[in-house]
């Protein structure tokens, strides 16, 4: 099913209570961006391909609930709450006033906050001035409050049938770090990071099967390191209500050229190698159903 900038798949057939979204992985730029980028740079912003490795098109065969954004987060970013802007970075010479109390993170500080203000990978000015607020919240009211209303229903539909759900948050990540990163730059990742905010949005053994899973396939995985998750797997789950939520990390040398965007010879092999991890999940989810 298809709403405006975002598009749902599996919903009306779901077997099981597992949910996931890409937030990150559009790729329809919109016309009023008014950014001053490269844009070859500036798509190094995106989960390219994310949506398609974990096979979002056909998440009926699975049984899941998939979500996924079509507008870019370097437009405006589902994964950060809509407090995390400067006020500093709004327009001054405005009478126009935003109906949101701010709360800037340290990624609003790094020029990565709700809406990006910087370029990756070093970090150029987005924008030749501030941003207007009538533009902040015509993004606000457009594009992240209806993916994050939309995650809610998918949720709450799933909660209420199933008494649970199992959400992950998918996601990939540069091979080194930038110097917009949290991290030093050059700093190379493992093949997956799973984040559960330190075990404050997941029962450990969700996380667990994901990262078994992974592990057996050979691939190098940390836990909470670098990436712990962020705003979607933050503000809606609670796993001693049974509401769990998991963020999924991609190293991006895996399956694509980073500079050219163009897939690479091992895109195949994670496709196939995430389809036996979902699965893996699936049979979980559906042994503890059956307890």
């Amino acid at each position: 099913m298809s709403e405006k900038n975002i598009t749902i798949f599996g919903e009306k057939n779901q077997s099981i209570p597992l949910i996931l979204d890409s937030p990150h992985s559009g790729t329809t730029y919109p016309a009023d961006f008014n950014h001053q980028a490269d844009f070859m740079k500036l798509r190094q912003a995106e989960d390219t391909y994310v949506d398609e490795l974990f096979d979002f098109e056909n998440g009926e065969k699975l049984g899941a609930a998939m979500l996924r954004a079509e507008f870019p987060r370097s437009y405006i970013d589902t994964n950060r709450s809509e407090k995390d802007f400067s006020p500093e970075d709004l327009l001054e010479d405005t009478n126009q006033v935003c109906d949101i109390q701010f709360a800037p993170s340290v990624k609003s500080k790094l020029g990565i906050g709700l809406i990006w203000l910087r370029v990756p990978p070093d970090g150029e000015p987005m924008y030749a001035t501030k941003i207007h607020p009538d533009t902040l919240m015509h993004r606000v009211n457009q594009y992240h409050r209806p993916y994050h209303q939309a995650l809610q229903r998918i949720m709450n539909h799933t909660y209420n049938r199933f008494g649970k759900f199992y959400h992950i948050n998918c996601h990939s990540m540069q091979n080194h770090a930038s110097a917009m990163s949290e991290q030093p730059k050059g700093t190379v990742r493992p093949d997956f990071v799973i984040g559960d905010r330190d075990g404050t949005t997941s029962e450990k053994d969700f996380r667990d099967v994901i990262v078994s899973s992974l592990k057996n396939l050979r691939y190098d995985v940390t836990v909470n390191d670098p990436y712990k998750g962020v705003e979607l797997v933050a503000a809606y789950s609670n796993p001693s209500l049974y509401k769990n939520s998991i963020q999924v990390e991609i190293n991006r040398k895996l399956y694509m050229n980073e500079v050219t965007r163009e897939k690479n010879d091992g895109f195949d092999t994670v496709k196939k190698n995430l389809k036996i991890v979902l699965q893996e999940v699936k049979n979980w989810i559906s042994k503890k159903q059956g307890e």
